[in-house]
């Protein structure tokens, strides 16, 4: 059986939920993955308001979709980034320009999280971690092994009792392996798996196109952690190195033709879906295809469709016979 098809939501928080709902059951869409902002989810009202996440439920009922799992991204990454200016366009006013209280707003809003996702019925939060030591990836000036070792411990100290919570309601979280992350790509994963002792309440939100651009084969990734992909993301991502542009971005912002790699709508990138499918089918993952549509360069709503078509085309599950074996004596 093939693997349900959804639609994150966070590119698409300028939108009503309703809206957005109708949207994606007229598109075809299975369900959509919900993003705890805009009106899309207020976790504090889905944590403890049954009126609210049965409104909710009724909304994706009347248009014929599921939710499977929540995105908390922007809080995520609050809790264990380095305080700059740029986090206070995730918080609230009345923790604007105060990283303690900043971080302390973030935590519980992580552990309310957990509690919305129960009551939603979901069984995975996918976001971020955040990291105190990205800042430090170039190492001039020398970053000490001291100084990443110690940046892993802060992350262990400030998410251990979210997971305590995450784990407390039954629902698992799943970092998004993504730069400015603790763990960005496969050696910085594994060492994140060991600093929580490969506790089974942390896993991964799959998302290749972070992967790619960084000249990395995100089914190799798959196969590292194959009990670990709690949640998939369909993205794409195009690497257009002309020999002006590297893969640091260049300060151009996303879109511009000019930067040496671009997300993409699915099919029009550089990323090998079906090798990733195939890997996916092998290590037994049921979860959804969650399709994260960003793409500067094309209309959403073009995009949005086109993509669910792309999906449902590479869809496919995993043989049933073993045609060197099953098949044996029958004729061509």
């Amino acid at each position: 059986m093939s693997k349900p098809v959804t639609i994150f939501t966070g590119q698409w928080a300028d939108l009503a939920f309703e809206e957005m709902c109708k949207k994606a059951g007229g598109w075809g869409y299975d369900g959509l993955e919900i993003a705890c902002w805009g009106d899309h989810m207020e976790v504090h009202k889905a944590a403890k308001d049954p009126e609210y996440v049965k409104e909710k439920k009724q909304i994706l009922e009347k248009y014929q979709l599921n939710c499977w799992a929540l995105g908390a991204h922007l809080s995520g990454q609050c809790v264990g980034d380095r305080y700059d200016e740029r986090l206070d366009e995730f918080a609230p006013d009345e923790v604007k320009g105060k990283p303690e209280e900043l971080r302390e707003w973030a935590i519980e809003e992580m552990k309310t999280t957990a509690k919305a996702a129960k009551n939603m019925g979901c069984s995975v939060v996918n976001g971020f971690m955040g990291s105190p030591i990205w800042k430090f990836l170039y190492s001039f000036p020398p970053t000490s092994e001291e100084m990443v070792e110690e940046g892993f411990k802060k992350i262990h100290q400030l998410w251990t009792p979210i997971l305590d919570e995450f784990e407390k309601n039954g629902v698992k979280f799943a970092l998004e392996v993504h730069p400015t992350e603790i763990a960005f790509d496969l050696y910085t994963t594994k060492r994140l798996f060991e600093v929580f002792k490969n506790r089974e309440t942390l896993g991964l939100n799959f998302d290749p196109s972070h992967l790619v651009w960084q000249g990395m084969e995100p089914q190799l990734f798959i196969r590292e952690f194959p009990n670990r992909i709690y949640h998939v993301h369909m993205k794409d991502v195009a690497v257009t190195l002309d020999g002006k542009a590297g893969i640091l971005g260049s300060h151009l912002p996303f879109g511009d033709l000019r930067r040496g790699w671009n997300f993409r709508s699915l099919g029009h990138g550089d990323v090998n879906f079906e090798e990733i499918i195939r890997e996916l089918n092998d290590v037994g993952y049921e979860g959804p295809l969650s399709v994260e549509w960003e793409d500067n360069g094309m209309d959403r709503e073009f995009g949005a469709k086109e993509s669910l078509e792309f999906v449902r085309q590479i869809n496919f599950s995993p043989s049933e016979v073993a045609f060197d074996k099953d098949m044996k004596g029958k004729s061509d």
